[in-house]
């Protein structure tokens, strides 16, 4: 009883702190203690323990030799390999759902694109609220995209993918809207006309409707032109310095690394 009590607890404290890295509330590269996790999350040092482990052997946690564990970085080079790795295990899944999608997959495909359209984006409302609902709906869209793919291995590569990517998405991509909310508006215009570009429904469906026509050139053109959106943002953030003031604004959880 005790054993699956600690498993219970161990999962929970795996959940939450997952959550909160996906989301940057926990910034990327943050100090974890644990004792400032303990009165945050309200479970014990062996769950959170056993939780950090777990999350270093998914990547999104670092264990710091003798100073105990750290939020996983961010950077432009890991955003630039993580597109590759994308093109590389994506994209044939994308075309096998293409050559194998039947009516229940157009039909996941049609939903997850309407539910996505009905969500504000970070444009226009950047609370975190807003900015979750569009994340999550937006992953549930190219999840769809991809449903009538068979290759499970193909599939647990680009989860992993999707993940690391959510993160440098929401660090390094949000930056400037979170920079425009802020009222820092010198020199940002050109950054938050590439996140208005990169989060835009026209994008989406498009590749929704070539997916639907089986256009698989067109489709592989749009989605190889939609990977590589975040960076181009990134790129006009980072001229702009807008990621500092992400840093600065980023989570309501920065105590617990303090």
């Amino acid at each position: 009883m005790q054993d699956q009590n600690n498993s219970t607890k161990t999962e929970a404290a795996y959940q939450l702190l997952r959550r909160d890295i996906l989301t940057t509330r926990l910034m990327p590269g943050a100090p974890l203690k644990l004792s400032a996790l303990r009165g945050t999350y309200g479970v014990g040092w062996t769950p959170l323990r056993e939780a950090l482990s777990r999350l270093e052997a998914e990547r999104l946690v670092t264990a710091i030799s003798n100073r105990g564990f750290a939020v996983a970085p961010v950077s432009r080079a890991e955003l630039e390999d993580l597109a590759r790795a994308r093109m590389v295990v994506e994209m044939p899944l994308f075309l096998e759902s293409i050559a194998n999608g039947g009516r229940e997959w157009e039909d996941a495909v049609v939903t997850a694109h309407y539910r996505l359209s009905r969500c504000k984006t970070a444009v226009d409302d950047p609370s975190d609220a807003a900015v979750d609902k569009w994340d999550e709906s937006h992953e549930a869209f190219h999840a769809a995209l991809l449903s009538a793919a068979t290759s499970n291995w193909l599939l647990r590569f680009r989860s992993t993918i999707a993940d690391q990517l959510r993160r440098h998405h929401r660090f390094l991509g949000l930056a400037p809207t979170l920079r425009a909310a802020a009222g820092l508006k010198d020199g940002y215009g050109e950054a938050m006309d590439a996140l208005r570009e990169a989060i835009a429904i026209e994008h989406h469906t498009a590749i929704m409707e070539a997916a639907l026509d089986r256009d698989v050139e067109r489709a592989k053109a749009l989605m190889t032109a939609h990977i590589g959106y975040t960076l181009h943002v990134y790129v006009h953030s980072e001229d702009n310095g807008a990621n500092n003031t992400y840093v600065a604004r980023a989570g309501s959880l920065k105590a617990v690394s303090g």
